[in-house]
């Protein structure tokens, strides 16, 4: 039996695009307390379905698929913005192709300006009619007002028309970098983007006899399964050990390990390999947020998608890149790489920024531990010494040295000196993933 809760995310999921809802509203229609309406609301934002607007309220909106995650909605240009919607509440939901800063004379301005574009434009009142008649919705800065008749035709057209108190340069910024945050994000692979799905995934259920899990081991090749009960909630998991010399009549929840392991569909590949890695395990049962089986993921299949990660093109660059970016090869035996100090890398006093540092340091150790043992890598531990500030633009050093290597780990020691001078150290432990 579903939930309350459950229930609210159904109902909200099942509304049309654009509808406007209230906690108010929901708990009426759905005999909840407006607290639980609320934390529904609050969950439903979080997974994409609603956008809630400051002054406006609620909205149901398209929640995006991964490959259309740079597209915004209007809805979520006001939240960048801190805007104020004039008129066209109606079409908030609505996703905009392009932006378009209108800085030029009018007639050029509408060559560029089509429908579902945004127009980013000062107090230029023709501008904002004409934006709407050619069906694109309108953004004004500087925190100027536009006339009753253009927000009467934007109700009419139902394009929104926001006004925002920064100018438009800061504007463009902020809209850019919130479309770069998304890229970021979709390049990161998720569970949810390689797990076998439910009707593909070999389960058992709490009342099954263990003699079931011979016949799936034989069927599968598998030797560990998720064990549900009536509702697909995972209970615990079951292996080769656990039914090892037990009586085959006996329910499997008697033999199960309870409380297991699981994984989110939103939990990133790279996460679930170190879970993997760290617990020895082979297969990770993959759930919703009420603990319901989705599916599963093989280590197989989550090393096969890392490496994947691994050659795809960088479309939005992360701390980390830009900083493995400065990395080359020095060609001196004794150091491994140089590094140059680029002022993103640097903290408040100009200098050398401990996060920064501790990337570097890293790096270091995993490209020489790759140079010894193909493979992946998960850092364990990690001790760290900074002995002296390294100023912006500096070129720094990297030794790296290698201490032990075993079949599953390996010790590195490495420092870092500026212009002959030993400015850092680190000492790292890693376990090896062979692929």
């Amino acid at each position: 039996m579903a939930t309350k809760h459950e229930q609210i995310l159904e109902y909200i999921h099942r509304l049309p695009i654009g509808e406007k809802i209230s906690v108010r509203q929901i708990a009426k229609e759905m005999g909840v307390s407006e607290g639980t309406a609320y934390r529904a609301i609050k969950d439903a934002e979080n997974k994409g379905y609603v956008s809630t607007i400051e002054r406006v309220g609620t909205i149901r909106i398209e929640k995006k698929r991964k490959e259309n995650i740079e597209k915004l909605t209007y809805a979520e240009v006001v939240n960048i913005v801190d805007g104020q919607v004039l008129g066209g509440r109606e079409g908030l939901h609505k996703t905009l192709n392009r932006f378009v800063i209108g800085a030029m004379q009018l007639e050029a301005m509408m060559r560029y300006t089509g429908a579902g574009d945004l127009l980013i434009v000062g107090n230029r009142t023709k501008a904002h009619e004409l934006a709407l008649q050619a069906g694109a919705a309108v953004l004004i800065t500087g925190g100027f007002d536009t006339a009753d008749h253009v927000k009467k035709l934007a109700d009419e057209r139902q394009l929104p028309i926001i006004s925002t108190s920064y100018d438009t340069f800061t504007v463009a910024t902020m809209i850019n970098r919130a479309i770069y945050d998304q890229l970021i994000k979709k390049e990161i692979v998720l569970v949810e983007d390689i797990l076998i799905p439910l009707d593909k995934t070999a389960y058992l259920r709490i009342h099954d006899p263990i003699e079931r899990w011979y016949a799936l081991n034989k069927e599968t090749r598998h030797s560990r399964f998720p064990v549900v009960d009536d509702e697909l909630k995972v209970q615990g998991v079951v292996t080769a050990k656990d039914v090892l010399d037990v009586d085959r009549q006996l329910p499997i929840e008697k033999v199960m390990t309870k409380q297991p392991i699981t994984v989110n569909g939103k939990t990133s590949v790279a996460f679930a390999s170190h879970i993997m890695v760290w617990e020895g395990i082979e297969l990770l049962p993959v759930v919703d947020d009420y603990n319901r089986l989705q599916g599963i993921i093989s280590r197989q299949d989550v090393l096969k998608a890392l490496q994947m990660a691994q050659r795809q093109p960088q479309v939005g660059e992360t701390i980390d890149d830009l900083i493995t970016a400065q990395f080359r090869e020095s060609g001196d035996k004794e150091t491994l790489f140089r590094c140059t100090i680029t002022p993103q890398m640097t903290n408040y006093l100009g200098t050398l920024s401990y996060g920064v540092f501790t990337t570097i340091v890293t790096e270091a150790a995993a490209r020489m531990l790759r140079a010894y043992k193909r493979g992946d890598l998960v850092m364990e531990n990690i001790t760290i010494y900074f002995i002296k500030p390294v100023q912006i633009d500096s070129t720094v050093d990297v030794r790296a040295k290698l201490l032990e290597l075993g079949r599953k780990f390996g010790k590195v020691d490495v420092e870092v000196y500026n212009e002959g001078d030993l400015v850092g150290k680190a000492m790292m432990m890693c376990q090896l993933i062979d692929r």
